[in-house]
């Protein structure tokens, strides 16, 4: 009964959004909580729900703070000089702008923070994409597909959890997968100049002058301002010293995330707008675009809660093991890595690889299959996890460029399932996916 309220909760969010019939946040709300309550739970869903939001709320800070910084430097005319450069580059080429976003996103990425990629890549990119007309769904897709392969070095995070869940060495996870990553790189940018090339026969080849006369006023920057007394010409050198140092205690870890965008949102706002008025103004500006990301957070924190605390996720878990044939078992490390495409979308990377890959690579044993086999076959779902409503830095990708999150998922999940796919392809041609187990003894 646990498991079908589960699937069916999940389904029902899912349909809700994608149909656009609620909007991420009231259904993130209303779906757990009526089935919540469908399921019996009615006393028991405010502990769990404030737990929810309780574990969220770090990241809730931390990406207020991080738009508001960004929004700044935007409005302050950090990144112009950078557009100009790059708009002289491609030659108004947008199959260039498009590759040279999923090469950025692939080497920012390299730090193993999803929300730092999207920030630092959407901030550089994306007044670009408003300059040529490019759609800004693309802008998000080829972003994520590239933090997707990345997020598989092991200070990202999921390869840290199944080393940790199997007692392997993370190393036995990540070094040899790196042909895979490779590969899983070289298929986001083959998708990005596919992409490219459908926005270079929609808009042509246009000149640095065209782009510069052109106005497009659907392609204003998210919460930038088009007055230009914003800008601070004359800062440009401080903001980048500001933003460069801010970048590297991120990645060197000298405070937790929310405490230093805090400090740097101070610092840089102070600097830029020095008066009471202008610092007004310009929160004023962009408080739209940060409730209705942080709001969207706060409200994952009730549907993660839910899931969790009525132990729906681990009956989700159980269910879809238990359905797997005794004729797949020699098959089972790739069978583990297709499962991980649909299980680290529908519920988190703690639950995948705490509690079900440890029975997978239990099962795995007895047909020769190494608890190292089965942790890369893992790790091959995270191109497609990304798209999943319970990471939070998603809503923090799609709040950046104004788009909708069902709109997102709808146009990026094809391609998220092929990286995925090629990932996987990779991970057995290179044969540190096995195709099959060795069986106990033989």
């Amino acid at each position: 009964m646990l498991t079908l309220l589960a699937f069916a909760m999940v389904s029902t969010f899912m349909v809700l959004i994608m149909t656009k019939r609620m909007s991420p946040m009231t259904s993130l709300i209303l779906v757990p909580i009526v089935f919540g309550v469908i399921g019996g739970f009615t006393t028991e869903l405010g502990p769990m729900m404030l737990d929810g939001i309780r574990n969220l709320a770090p990241t809730g800070v931390m990406l207020m703070f991080a738009i508001l910084y960004f929004a700044v430097m935007i409005d302050a005319g950090l990144f112009e000089p950078f557009v100009r450069v790059v708009v002289r580059a491609v030659h108004g080429d947008p199959m260039k702008v498009v590759v040279g976003t999923a090469v950025l996103a692939l080497f920012v990425s390299l730090d193993g923070d999803g929300s730092t990629t999207y920030m630092i890549t959407t901030a550089a990119m994306f007044p670009l994409y408003r300059r040529l007309g490019i759609r800004p769904l693309i802008l998000p897709c080829v972003t994520m597909l590239a933090s997707g392969v990345m997020n598989i070095t092991p200070w990202g995070g999921p390869t840290a959890r199944a080393a940790s869940a199997l007692q392997v060495d993370s190393a036995d996870l990540f070094l040899p997968l790196i042909p895979a990553m490779i590969g899983g790189a070289i298929g986001v940018v083959l998708v990005a100049y596919r992409l490219g090339l459908a926005e270079r026969r929609r808009l042509g080849s246009l000149t640095l002058q065209d782009i510069a006369a052109s106005t497009e006023p659907d392609l204003t920057l998210v919460g930038a301002d088009d007055d230009l007394s914003c800008r601070r010409p004359g800062l440009i050198k401080v903001n980048a010293v500001l933003t460069a140092a801010l970048m590297t205690a991120l990645i060197a870890g000298v405070m937790p995330l929310p405490v230093l965008f805090m400090i740097g949102f101070a610092v840089a706002i102070m600097i830029n707008y020095p008066s009471v008025a202008e610092q007004k103004a310009r929160i004023a500006a962009h408080a739209g675009n940060v409730l209705a990301v942080v709001g969207l957070i706060f409200a994952a924190g009730i549907f993660t809660g839910i899931l969790s605390g009525t132990a729906m996720v681990d009956a989700m878990a159980e269910s879809v093991i238990r359905i797997v044939p005794d004729s797949m078992g020699p098959y089972l490390a790739i069978v583990t890595g297709l499962l991980s495409i649909p299980f680290t979308f529908f519920i988190s990377n703690d639950a995948f690889y705490f509690g079900v890959l440890p029975i997978l690579a239990k099962a795995g044993e007895v047909y020769g299959i190494s608890a190292a086999e089965m942790g890369r076959a893992s790790l091959i779902g995270q191109p497609f996890h990304l798209l999943s409503p319970l990471v939070p830095s998603t809503y923090l990708l799609v709040g950046l460029v104004g788009v909708e999150f069902g709109d997102h998922q709808r146009f990026t999940m094809k391609w998220a399932l092929l990286v995925s796919l090629i990932l996987l392809a990779f991970g057995l041609l290179t044969a540190v996916i096995p195709w099959v187990g060795r069986l106990a003894g033989g």
